[in-house]
């Protein structure tokens, strides 16, 4: 593969831009497996990785993360890494969607078909534990931050902001506006992997009791 540009991030750290999450998320487990870095951190448009160093020069880790680059495997996923959720849209479960949805000049039920119709992915996983930021939102859709987080945001619930959706694995505090709660559970601290979603899974939603 073509190697990108490679910057240092402080003293012990390398970072190269990756745009595609599913490419991101190749890279990312390729470097894990090679064991040589203390650290394998996708971000949004980027992977870093971290590096003893006490055992390694800025240099040295340079030379080795291009020689890696260059014998990633190529930027695809399985069929597998593709999952459909059903989405909850009450008033409990969405409490924002009615007010997103009419400054947006839609109606819910408009508004949600652009939502469930765009090809959503999981750029990264994010501020909290499982909770995953999903790119590919229909760019007509806009939307801000509460002016007023929220204390307490259910776990499975959906946040939408321009461009993206955040995906509550957990309960915990939030400022995104809420448009619905997935209805398959999100966490599961029993099962080998306890989050369902990874950074580049596809993700396509389906309003709850609707076949399309």
């Amino acid at each position: 593969m073509t190697v990108p540009d490679i910057r240092m991030v402080g003293d012990d750290a390398l970072s190269i831009e990756v745009d595609d999450p599913r490419h991101r998320n190749v890279l990312a487990e390729h470097l894990r497996h090679s064991g040589r870095w203390t650290d394998v951190v996708p971000g949004r448009r980027n992977l870093t990785v971290g590096f003893d160093p006490l055992a390694v020069s800025p240099a040295q880790a340079h030379a080795v993360l291009a020689g890696a680059l260059e014998h990633a495997p190529p930027g695809t996923q399985s069929a597998s890494e593709e999952i459909e959720l059903a989405l909850r849209v009450d008033p409990e479960s969405g409490p924002d969607l009615a007010r997103v949805a009419d400054e947006n000049g839609l109606s819910p039920e408009a508004f949600l078909r652009r939502v469930c119709a765009s090809p959503l992915a999981v750029d990264m996983m994010g501020f909290m534990p499982g909770f995953a930021y999903l790119s590919g939102l229909d760019p007509v859709l806009r939307a801000e931050r509460l002016a007023l987080p929220r204390q307490r945001v259910a776990a499975g619930s959906v946040g939408v902001l321009t461009g993206q959706l955040g995906l509550y694995a957990l309960a915990g505090p939030g400022g995104w506006p809420i448009i619905g709660r997935i209805q398959e559970p999100l966490f599961d601290k029993v099962a080998a992997s306890p989050f369902l979603l990874k950074a580049g899974m596809k993700v396509r939603l389906r309003v709850l009791g609707s076949s399309s």
